[in-house]
């Protein structure tokens, strides 16, 4: 889609007019930039998310803010170019990228501002642009950053217009150098941005740390260590107020310092406040305080900010494994990359959601960000639902991975101090992040000064950056590389090993004062058992938890080793896995899908075909002290549950009907899991998760599209071709199979279901009305379900 120049300047005379409005009303008693203390933080934050011209391609002197751009696209962001185009064998990107387009994005916006913002100092804010990012504002370079997962920001103030003139900020996105990664990337401005507004007088980014030192049933400390800068010409004679808030917002403690900062200075300001009987965040109780510091210069309120945090103590011990809260607790972990399927990096929020929703389902309580940074967002929602994190920085330091020889190893020199400090000052407030990990599988030579070096220097400046942080790598085959004996690895806080967990359990064994923790670990019965049975293992986190694009050999597209599949639907290893993990009664049956137990375990008790298929192979996932199965209503034998978690196996005649498996403890039915044959496929049927939506970004519904027989049983052997449309204010984001062989672009209408079923994701795109979404197969009655979009 292009748009005219015409409605570029449209766009133009738009936010000029807003702006104009707002300088305006603050003279005639709106307060939006007031300076007193009325509840109003004098600093303002606004989304630069809407209305930006986007142009697929190098652009020369697209920095100048007279470039003609009035034939390139108009767009809000996020948005991943990417995942718009067409996987080919020949593009670059390679296995590792999923054979997605990669090159040159450019951007720009026009905004103006009032003229009473002069005098205060004005930043431009990214979460993250990917990669290799240059930013202009008004023709001038305010600077570049390689890596795509990190947030930045740049002050704008010296180089911005007031009034009537326009500003104009430039972005160049440009992942052409390939292959630059082992998973999918993604391209352009794929997260959120934002203007940030302050006194010259004000806390900077991420300049507040909140810690919990001590923390009991009966009472908690929280210090609070808040920078703040006197960017102005005089003198300041500060006050910093702090008062917290508990999750229903009533206040529940408060501090007071004053401190004298230099005009052109800065300060630490250190407070520690006492919580009687704190609410005590943990994975089963994810509670959020909020601590709203205030800083006044004189009488003056010139900055204000709210961070949400968490109380809670958690520690690693030797001989026991991990504690929270004074509860050992075993890690059941996931390793995740950051895209969302066919929506590509660009991941709305309701995504992360549903997925978690389904994850925590399955008894995971921690996720590990394979292997850099997420989004902001993306840590707040772990916050809340209850999920510990292990924040990664780095999958690679100097030497390259293959299929990615062209990464961040060629900016690791130049960027690896710069980028660790960020990402740490950025999260070091979250009560989900229980470690960060500087690394993972490492190629350099870890046996040398210079590897040695590497590692302390990372996390030195990880214990400098947020105190009392526990700093890990996921070592690579460390009895190849000699850490374990050269005593590298007994300077990790925690000793982080991928796969190979016997040789983990002979690491502590060897060295008993050794903290020890999987940090990459497979699906096997074996490797569970090691964690279930040796109280020193810490956790595991499973490679991996959600399927994703990328690292996958032609014609694949897409990783294929997680619980749940790239639309959230959990795969047969989830079964198993929520009969080892789960903590509520829990019982599932699958099926080998041909006869004499060949081909995958499918849940289902449809074959593809019923006249060949006469031995009925299963495997029962079960959680309970004994499982029964019924075959249209007879027994078919009752089974121990073994205590080596391994699955029940049975077989026999098969028969079409209904398969029913209950799990029982001490004679009392406790879970029970049913199957029927389809029949032939006779409809259409329509689940949204949910019926409503807003028009913001991180807002989505997914609608599943089943062909199901006449009963509304799903028929798992249809390959129907669905088409879809939506009439109404919303839009169709992408539509998806989870096939890893797919070839068909995401923003295709039309796609086959796979298993008997196909997802659309629908946006909205106006602040209210109502979105109907339609889908028709040939020789099936058409179906709708209707959205209703809310303010």
């Amino acid at each position: 889609m292009q748009t005219s120049y015409l409605n570029a300047g449209n766009l133009r005379l738009k936010t000029f007019i807003f702006l104009t409005i707002l300088f305006f009303s603050v003279h005639t008693g709106n307060k939006a930039f007031a300076q007193k203390d009325n509840n109003v933080s004098p600093r303002q934050v606004r989304s630069m998310d809407a209305d930006w011209l986007f142009h697929l391609g190098d652009a020369d002197g697209a920095e100048d803010p007279k470039y003609k751009d009035k034939d390139w696209r108009l767009l809000n962001v996020p948005h991943d170019w990417s995942i718009e185009g067409e996987v080919s064998r020949d593009n670059p990107t390679g296995r590792g990228g999923g054979f997605f387009p990669a090159g040159i994005g450019w951007y720009r916006k026009y905004f103006s501002l009032p003229k009473d913002i002069q005098g205060k100092k004005v930043f431009i804010a990214f979460d993250g642009v990917m990669a290799n990012s240059e930013v202009w504002i008004n023709g001038h370079l305010l600077g570049k950053r390689p890596n795509g997962y990190v947030s930045f920001s740049y002050e704008l103030t010296n180089y911005l217009n007031y009034g009537k003139k326009d500003n104009v900020i430039a972005v160049k996105a440009d992942n052409s150098v390939q292959p630059a990664s082992r998973w999918y990337t993604g391209a352009g401005i794929y997260r959120h941005v934002n203007l940030v507004i302050k006194d010259p007088v004000h806390i900077p980014q991420w300049g507040i740390y909140i810690s919990t030192p001590e923390v009991s049933a009966r009472k908690a400390t929280v210090k609070f260590q808040t920078e703040v800068l006197n960017s102005s010409a005089s003198d300041a004679d500060l006050k910093v107020i702090t008062t917290i808030l508990d999750d229903e917002g009533n206040a529940v403690g408060s501090t007071e310092k004053e401190q004298a900062v230099k005009a052109g200075g800065k300060a630490e300001v250190i407070a520690m406040v006492n919580i009687d009987q704190p609410d005590r965040w943990d994975v089963n109780n994810p509670v959020l305080y909020t601590a709203k510091t205030k800083v006044y210069n004189g009488d003056k309120l010139v900055d204000e900010v709210s961070d949400a945090f968490g109380i809670r103590e958690f520690h690693f011990d030797a001989a026991s494994g991990f504690w929270l809260n004074g509860k050992n607790l075993k890690i059941k972990g996931v390793a995740l990359h950051a895209d969302g399927g066919a929506l590509g990096a660009a991941v709305p929020l309701t995504t992360w959601r549903l997925r978690f929703e389904t994850l925590k389902k399955l008894g995971v309580n921690a996720v590990r960000t394979a292997h850099n940074p997420f989004a902001p967002e993306f840590y707040d929602l772990c916050d809340e639902m209850g999920f510990l994190v292990m924040d990664e920085t780095f999958d690679t330091w100097r030497a390259a991975k293959n299929h990615a020889e062209k990464g961040y190893n060629l900016y690791f020199n130049d960027w690896w101090e710069a980028d660790t400090r960020d990402v740490v000052l950025r999260d070091r407030n979250h009560p989900s992040i229980f470690i960060y990990s500087v690394g993972n599988e490492i190629r350099d030579n870890l046996n040398n000064e210079q590897g040695f070096s590497t590692y302390k220097k990372m996390q030195d400046l990880v214990h400098e950056t947020a105190p009392g942080s526990l700093v890990t790598m996921a070592l690579f085959r460390p009895n190849s590389s000699g850490v374990y004996q050269n005593g590298f690895a007994d300077m990790m806080d925690i000793v982080g090993q991928n796969y190979r967990e016997k040789e983990l359990v002979q690491a502590h064994l060897d060295k008993p004062t050794r903290k020890v923790l999987g940090t990459e670990n497979g699906h096997t019965r074996e490797a569970w058992l090691i964690l279930r049975d040796n109280p020193f293992m810490s956790g595991q986190f499973l490679w991996t938890g959600i399927d994703y694009l990328g690292e996958a050999n032609w014609p694949a597209i897409s990783h294929h080793f997680g619980l749940l599949d790239r639309l959230g639907n959990e795969t047969t290893l989830a079964y198993q896995r929520q009969s080892w993990w789960s903590e509520k009664p829990f019982v599932h049956l699958v099926r080998y899908a041909y006869n004499a137990g060949n081909g995958p375990l499918v849940s289902n008790w449809s074959p593809a075909d019923e006249d060949t298929y006469d031995v009925a192979e299963v495997e029962i996932y079960a959680n309970t002290r004994e499982v029964e199965i019924f075959l249209n209503g007879i027994s078919k034998g009752v089974y121990a549950v073994p205590e080596d978690a391994a699955p029940v196996k049975a077989k026999f005649t098969f028969e079409p009907g209904i398969i029913k498996v209950v799990g029982r403890n001490d004679g009392e039915d406790a879970a029970e899991h049913e199957m029927q044959t389809a029949g032939e496929p006779a409809k259409i049927k329509l689940t949204a998760s949910s019926s409503d939506l807003t028009d913001k970004f991180d807002d989505v519904v997914y609608v599943t599209a089943e062909i199901v027989d006449e009963n509304g049983v799903t028929c798992p052997n249809s390959d129907q071709m669905l088409g879809f449309s939506v009439t109404g204010p919303g839009v169709i984001a992408a539509v998806d199979n989870a096939d890893r062989e797919t070839h068909v672009p995401f923003y295709e209408k039309q796609r086959r279901v796979l298993d008997g079923r196909c997802v659309a994701i629908v946006k909205a795109n106006a602040a209210s009305g109502q979105i109907e979404l339609s889908v028709k197969a040939d020789g099936l009655q058409e179906e709708k379900i209707k959205l209703n979009i809310t303010e």
